[in-house]
């Protein structure tokens, strides 16, 4: 991508709208304004490699704090908590089968919806098959459970760090401004998700022949797995984590934190699980060490994302894409020209699975253009929202995912079968609450 960059400005002619300051003091482009560049620089092949360590550098705000989310969410991980309260759950409401799915579908949306959790979720995919078994359920629905609520989470997050906090730093957005309609949107998405997910499941009760995993044998039952008990402890982390959510929506709200004070809240629940969760010192060290090991490649990710942005500026042609994009979307109006940025982040998501990484290629473009559409730049947000979060748990590109299926012996043909519908679904919802949110000048 960022080789294809370099060529971009060696082929598109170089042009630049005018600026201005909005009522926030914030440059905005001015729509008509684009004009060629006569004697713009001519960019050499070495810019390849130089405007990688660049682009790090001018990322690394963003970069350290997703490397610092996954450390806390690895100390979090090695305490058990998310195997006892999903263990927990199980047990409870065994019996339930629509209950259960419901139950476990909403922890999970809420969890990636306000922390980002998404890769944790890997590791309690076999409890969830062993209990699915069990209930006369196929391993489809245990992972459908997971990933709808882990997708939809994503797709309608109210404050995911990785996702929505990251974009509308892009953006240029006041961090975590517009809640109140992600709030609203998020249990109507995901009660589609659920609906999809039992209707397939009592389907599965009533007929196993009905399974579109029926005689594979890698997805049959697993062995049983034994999850920790839930304990006083495992309590207190919970709370910890509630505590440390009200905080952060506190913070993002009222009191104008982001990167630097959402670190420092993180940490500090870092620090608290380690010292309530019962882990020795070297064991919380170690965990922190993995949980940001599993975050490297989303890191960097984000900053060679930021190198494509970085080389187009360089050439000066984002604002020539962002001029040849406009024009179709300028003829449709603003209420369409919101779906179809809905269909670009839909697609890109195939090439880019990761939610940071796409923000930082997609938003330098997408907020220019919903100015020039009359789209706003939190419109702009919640397209790329949508795109990232449904279609992950669609496309084959997303480690996450395949992880999921892997571990349940799911091929990924028969997956595609049972998601795709719920995935038409989920779009064609989210490009009503896109025209919508166009009406009431969501913003």
């Amino acid at each position: 991508m960022i080789v294809v960059a370099l060529l971009l400005t060696w082929v598109l002619p170089a042009g630049a709208f005018d600026t201005a300051p909005d009522e926030t003091g914030r440059e905005v482009v001015v729509p008509g304004t684009w004009q060629i560049i006569d004697d713009a620089p001519v960019l050499s092949p070495l810019a390849v490699l130089t405007v990688i360590p660049r682009a790090l550098a001018d990322a690394q705000a963003v970069i350290f704090f997703v490397l610092i989310v996954g450390g806390v969410l690895g100390v979090v991980q090695a305490t058990g908590t998310l195997d006892a309260a999903v263990g927990r759950m199980l047990n409870r409401f065994g019996d339930r089968a629509g209950l259960l799915i419901f139950s476990v579908m909403l922890v999970f949306g809420v969890a990636s919806s306000t922390f980002g959790m998404a890769v944790e979720y890997i590791a309690l995919i076999p409890i969830l098959l062993t209990l699915c078994r069990g209930l006369g359920l196929d391993a489809m629905t245990a992972v459908g459970t997971v990933a709808v609520g882990y997708g939809v989470g994503y797709g309608a997050a109210a404050i995911n760090p990785f996702t929505v906090l990251v974009a509308q730093n892009v953006a240029g957005l006041q961090p975590g401004s517009g809640l109140a309609l992600r709030l609203a949107i998020f249990l109507p998405l995901l009660a589609i998700g659920f609906h999809h997910v039992w209707r397939y499941a009592r389907r599965v009760q009533a007929d196993p022949k009905a399974s579109l995993v029926y005689g594979i044998a890698a997805a049959e039952a697993p062995a049983p797995v034994d999850h920790p008990a839930f304990e006083r402890r495992h309590v207190i982390v919970l709370l910890v984590m509630l505590v440390t959510l009200l905080l952060l929506m506190v913070g993002i709200v009222f009191l104008d934190w982001y990167l630097v004070e959402l670190s420092a809240l993180f940490l500090g629940l870092a620090f608290a699980t380690w010292l309530l969760g019962g882990l020795k010192g070297d064991d919380a060290a170690r965990a922190f060490g993995e949980g940001a090991a599993a975050m490297t490649m989303t890191a960097l990710l984000v900053g060679f994302a930021r190198a494509i942005a970085l080389m187009l500026e360089d050439g000066h042609v984002l604002h020539t894409i962002v001029h040849g994009l406009s024009l179709p979307l300028s003829m449709v109006g603003p209420e369409l020209a919101a779906v179809g940025m809905l269909g670009v982040q839909s697609l890109l998501n195939l090439f880019i699975p990761s939610g940071s990484g796409q923000a930082f290629v997609t938003m330098p473009l997408m907020a220019p253009i919903g100015e020039i559409v009359g789209v706003s730049r939190q419109v702009a947000v919640l397209a790329f929202q949508f795109g990232d979060g449904f279609m992950n748990i669609m496309i084959p590109t997303n480690a996450i995912l395949m992880a999921m299926l892997g571990i349940a012996g799911i091929p990924y043909d028969r997956w595609l079968r049972f998601i795709w519908p719920l995935v038409a679904k989920l779009l064609l919802a989210a490009a009503l609450v896109l025209v919508t949110a166009v009406w009431i000048g969501y913003a």
